[in-house]
């Protein structure tokens, strides 16, 4: 289902506007080093010493989730599928997360400690459940903000003090657009069924590429698909598999399915969050972030469930309270075609950025009754509850910084709130371990 409907060309993350904006930001950079940017979960529950599962706490240091679960699952002999988690982690990050390993039978110390150099195995415990995604309260920050004045911690204290009370925007942060911010392109010629567009943005060469990035998306740009995949570098492995099958003359379409579902839900879900981005975009720069509005749907915390905003619904006391007390959220869309719609002005927004990302409604449920499972859609909370915040400034060996400690709930981006913090001159968080 190819179209011509123009491409949107806006950044994807939620950038134009702060909550705090008479707050001046600190400036400086994150994640100089792993070590400054220490993330623990907080778990939704503690094993309970039976069970055929093993859980595990591991602290790893510069390795992503799925790495740490293969290193795992070859120690303890199983299959990667039997290894469970309940959130993913940044990989340029020191994290302490629980994973668990189906091992019927066994207890932890049947087995010999696992011997890594980025990770380590802080407690072992059995359970009687399979860890999941979603089996998870939140996440426990340590950020240090390096570049920064130690003198500038009392900006950072007032602007977390304000996010405790306002709750923090529920952006998704750069993680979820890669490093070139145009995953969302991706999921979005997906969805509109051009498979020549989504290779050549997986491949082209641009001006930020270098190296060996930069060799191998030029030999693409030449055609030459044996040479290209040749030269990308093993880690990536779509890029590889598509260029494998170019190389074999296989159709663009097939190239692009082989890559795995895993690989081509993720694109799909950045284009989703870069809708939802500009929707809560819409909601701050208009003075209605923290606010119900007659159409919203409503959504309790706790159950998730959701619930349609009614004139007669926004008058009651109760309604305002359990606002103010984040018991309740106003949402935005995740769009899918099975996705819960909002009523009229809200809705009318939530289809206007829908249709500005290049995207009708009918292509969504198009390609969703080819592909069911990858493109439901949900809604999202518009913002989320910062706890237990603090904030320290400090010298040590490699010069001033400013920490800033806080809790979030799980599925919230901690580079969120330290956009607020550090108020960047780009649209982005000046990250010193990024490319």
């Amino acid at each position: 289902m190819p179209t011509d409907q123009p491409e949107d060309r806006r950044s994807p993350l939620a950038s134009a506007a702060y909550l705090t904006a008479d707050v001046p930001g600190i400036g400086g950079v994150i994640k100089q080093r792993p070590e400054d940017f220490l993330v623990e979960e907080i778990p939704l529950y503690e094993p309970c010493g039976e069970g055929e599962h093993i859980y595990l706490m591991v602290e790893k240091r510069h390795m992503p989730t799925f790495e740490a679960m293969g290193v795992v699952a070859n120690h303890f002999g199983v299959r990667h599928e039997a290894v469970g988690y309940a959130g993913l982690k940044d990989k340029h990050a020191v994290t302490r997360q629980v994973l668990s390993v189906h091992a019927p039978g066994k207890r932890p110390e049947d087995f010999p400690m696992i011997q890594h150099d980025r990770m380590a195995v802080l407690w072992a415990d059995l359970h009687t459940n399979k860890l999941r995604q979603g089996h998870l309260k939140g996440n426990r920050f340590s950020i240090k903000v390096r570049s920064a004045d130690m003198s500038k911690a009392l900006h950072a204290k007032r602007v977390l003090d304000r996010l405790e009370r306002a709750g923090v925007p529920n952006a998704f942060g750069e993680q979820r657009f890669g490093a070139m911010l145009n995953n969302h392109r991706v999921g979005r010629e997906l969805i509109r069924g051009n498979f020549e567009r989504v290779i050549d943005i997986l491949l082209r060469p641009e001006p930020e590429h270098y190296g060996a990035h930069l060799e191998a998306r030029e030999l693409y740009a030449r055609g030459d698909h044996a040479g290209a995949y040749a030269a990308f570098p093993r880690t990536l492995h779509t890029e590889r598999t598509i260029l494998r099958l170019l190389a074999k003359g296989v159709e663009p379409k097939h190239a692009v399915r082989a890559a795995g579902v895993r690989a081509l839900s993720f694109y799909v879900s950045s284009w989703q969050s870069a809708i939802f981005n500009r929707v809560l975009e819409r909601r701050i720069t208009s003075g209605e972030f923290g606010s119900l509005l007659v159409g919203d749907l409503a959504m309790h915390v706790e159950s998730r469930n959701t619930f349609e905003v009614t004139a007669e619904e926004l008058a009651r006391e109760e309604t305002r309270a359990r606002l103010a007390s984040f018991e309740i959220s106003p949402t935005g869309p995740m769009w899918g075609a099975r996705m819960r719609r909002a009523a009229g002005d809200v809705d009318r927004v939530e289809l206007e950025e829908l249709e500005r990302s290049g995207v009708t409604l009918a292509q969504v449920e198009e390609f969703d009754s080819k592909t069911r499972d990858m493109i439901e859609g949900a809604r999202r909370p518009l913002r989320v509850r910062l706890t237990d915040a603090d904030v320290e400034g400090g010298i040590d060996e490699h010069g001033h910084y400013v920490r800033c400690v806080f809790d979030l709930p799980r599925g919230a981006f901690a580079t969120t709130v330290m956009r607020e913090v550090i108020k960047p001159p780009s649209d982005r968080l000046r990250l010193d371990d990024e490319d």
